[in-house]
């Protein structure tokens, strides 16, 4: 028996975009009577906005069969298409790449129309997601400029611009790029798009703007989400999309306790429905547990993010070397550097410079160093060229070549003040320290180490707090490694003794006795232990 009123209400509910009382309703009038096509495919999408992933996948194909059945092949292509978008929002690019499949079959045969253009862009923007080529992108946009004429198509004049600029940015003319990107915003602004593409084009080009670390522009994106998706209800999914890409952007300002209270809830929330996005957000919530010293959670939340197909790296690397798994942090962090594409990589590879040097292997962090600056070159981007900037200077600290250190250094802290990166600004403040004590500009030094512990401080990043205390306390302007290894050695143990017990490399250990003769003035190992016992360094450091 038909449940007319359930049905009336249903329609009514998903016009205004109330969601929950639209699903409620239809779910009421498919139990009394099956649902016409329209009705069916109105129901997947309320349970889609709803977060319902698997329900509204389960319905879109449900969809796709009927529409099949009823010989309708362009609408059941256009179906094929959605669950292509739905799957790889979800993260499952093999799925959807099956779907595109079956949408490519069933359009083979039938005349030209705009569904050949949708298909062109999903084809196309796969194939940028997996082999960074930008030619064909290029040439796919142009295609679809002609069918957006030919067809009168807002909707594919606005994806042949987004495709353009996507293109454009991969292939290194960042401003072109996002002059196209800017131009393709102003048909979804005025409401002429489905909220489906709307969402992903947003989410794409916001995380592009995070892989360039281009944090002004991802504010100006993410703010534009903001608006956009406001009006679509609290109960859509893009609630919960929306304090995502806002959370990043909180995390990277040094609003650590807001990130650590929501994210986590936002990410678990999007599970099964923008499975990429909620891996992003677990990996965040990992890195400011693991610089707050939470090692335990941070690793869990590192484990969400793998599980959710996000590669947690740099940070689940240098969270197991702080736990002595050296070779361990090695293997994950080259699996993580071989699974992603160049611009992904990008952001990785200051922390892989860090890890390096810490584990005394100059060469491969020299390799790495050369490839972000490379990347860095290619795109123009502020924060790309920040990380270039501050993994240099981590390599001319180690090497002891001070001046040009302090040149990087002083390039990537105006970056990183403009752009508020407020954790890396406290790390490269403590690298200038190092290297103005290397020059002798103690009291500058001393002004820098203030700085960095201050915004350690403020965010509660206890490991580097306690060792910039450390620090501090240590005579000669020596660093807190550098204070115990001397220590180390002052007590009497050898090289291979002290790398043992710092879990460091020989290597390391004699690059920082070179340094450490050099600040306190000595030649040999015998006088570097007995002003080490005049300046009370194995009480304070061992004791």
């Amino acid at each position: 028996m038909e449940d007319n009123g359930s049905l009336a209400l249903a329609r009514e509910a998903f016009a205004r975009g109330d969601w929950a009382a639209a699903h409620q309703f239809f779910l009421r009038a498919r139990a009394a009577t099956p649902l016409a096509v329209d009705d069916l495919d109105a129901l997947s999408r309320a349970a889609w906005w709803l977060g319902d992933s698997q329900a509204s996948m389960a319905l879109a194909e449900e969809l796709y069969e009927r529409l099949l059945d009823e010989g309708r092949a362009t609408d059941a292509a256009r179906a094929a298409q959605r669950l292509c978008l739905e799957w790889a929002t979800r993260g499952d690019l093999i799925v959807a790449s099956a779907w595109l499949g079956r949408a490519s079959r069933l359009l083979a045969y039938l005349p030209r129309s705009p569904e050949h253009g949708y298909l062109l862009y999903l084809e196309s923007t796969l194939s940028l997601e997996l082999e960074e080529d930008p030619a064909p992108a290029a040439a796919a946009a142009a295609d679809l400029e002609v069918m957006a004429h030919e067809f009168s198509d807002p909707t594919l004049h606005c994806l042949a611009r987004v495709l353009s600029g996507l293109a454009a940015v991969r292939g290194g003319d960042v401003q072109q790029g996002f002059a196209d990107l800017d131009e393709a915003m102003l048909p979804v602004l005025a409401g002429r798009l489905t909220p489906m593409w709307c969402g992903d084009i947003y989410c794409t080009v916001i995380h592009l703007c995070q892989a360039l670390g281009d944090l002004a522009r991802m504010r100006a994106w993410t703010s534009a989400l903001v608006r956009w998706s406001a009006p679509l209800s609290q109960t859509s999914m893009y609630a919960a999309v929306t304090r995502i890409h806002q959370l990043q952007l909180v995390s990277a300002e040094g609003g650590w306790d807001v990130v650590e209270e929501e994210i986590g809830a936002h990410s678990e929330a999007l599970v099964g429905a923008h499975g990429w996005l909620a891996g992003e957000g677990y990996y965040e919530l990992g890195e400011v547990r693991r610089r707050r010293g939470d090692q335990a959670g941070a690793a869990q939340a590192y484990a969400l993010a793998r599980q959710l197909g996000a590669v947690p790296q740099p940070g689940e690397a240098l969270l197991l070397h702080a736990e002595g798994a050296d070779d361990e942090a090695r293997a994950v962090l080259q699996a993580g550097l071989g699974e992603v594409g160049r611009l992904e990589r990008a952001r990785m590879l200051l922390g892989a410079v860090e890890l390096s040097l810490a584990l005394g292997d100059d060469a491969t962090a020299r390799v790495r160093c050369s490839e972000l600056e490379d990347t860095a070159a290619q795109y123009g981007s502020p924060g790309l060229g920040a990380w270039a900037h501050h993994a240099q200077a981590a390599l001319d600290v180690g090497r002891g070549e001070w001046t040009a250190a302090l040149d990087h250094l002083e390039l990537a802290v105006r970056i990183y003040r403009d752009q508020r990166f407020r954790y890396a600004l406290a790390q490269v403040h403590e690298l200038m320290a190092t290297a103005r004590h290397g020059l002798g500009q103690h009291e500058s030094a001393a002004a820098d180490e203030a700085t960095a512990l201050a915004v350690y401080r403020r965010l509660g990043a206890v490991p580097d707090i306690r060792r910039l205390e450390r620090r501090r306390a240590a005579p000669g302007g020596l660093t807190a490694r550098e204070a115990e290894v001397l220590a180390c050695v002052a007590s009497g143990a050898s090289n291979r003794e002290v790398a043992r017990a710092l879990v460091i490399s020989e290597k390391t250990v004699s690059r920082h006795l070179a340094n450490i003769y050099l600040k306190i003035g000595v030649a040999t190992r015998t006088a570097a232990a007995a002003w080490a016992r005049e300046q009370g360094l194995l009480s304070r450091v061992l004791g």
